[in-house]
């Protein structure tokens, strides 16, 4: 068998303490080093057309609403999964470059806006979201079709769990 990372900090482990059992690192630490490298050949992405990450996240988040591909800050926080003060700082930057208009809503109502896509926030993010699509498929040919099925699978079950409030 090949050894990898995991199997010699658990093999480390098991010899300094024997007493506890190492065996979920086995999962959770290729899972956590997985992830990081996933992210890291994901970033290339975001990078090569200017994004950070949550930017991109934002963007995808206003081009899947659909036309007039707008949201609500409130509801671009709740789908990237940070903080409203956070959102803001972001939307400020990609306002900047002209991918995204405030909208407001209500009139004499400032805090009542809608985030929109510019058509040149469109035009980049649907480039930056087909490289990142073809880029997932270049990283999951790696493993076999039945074991795709499997693995989605199994993760969809766990995430589920660890989802439930």
């Amino acid at each position: 068998m090949n050894e990898d990372h995991v199997d010699v900090i658990q093999s480390e482990w098991r010899r300094e303490r024997p007493d506890v059992d190492v065996g979920p690192q086995g999962v959770i630490g290729r899972l956590h080093r997985l992830a990081n490298a996933l992210t890291a050949e994901l970033e290339t992405v975001y990078d090569s057309h200017g994004f950070a990450e949550i930017d991109f996240d934002i963007l995808c988040t206003l081009r899947r609403a659909g036309s007039p591909f707008a949201r609500r800050p409130v509801d671009l926080a709740r789908a990237s999964m940070i903080t409203t003060g956070g959102i803001s700082k972001r939307l400020d930057r990609l306002e900047s470059a002209g991918l995204v208009e405030r909208e407001k809503v209500a009139a004499g109502d400032g805090r009542a806006v809608r985030i929109r896509l510019t058509d040149d926030g469109r035009r980049r993010i649907d480039a930056a979201f087909t490289e990142h699509m073809t880029n997932e498929h270049r990283l999951l040919e790696m493993i076999s079709d039945d074991d795709k099925v499997m693995l989605e699978r199994i993760l969809r079950g766990w995430l589920r769990q660890l989802d439930q409030p």
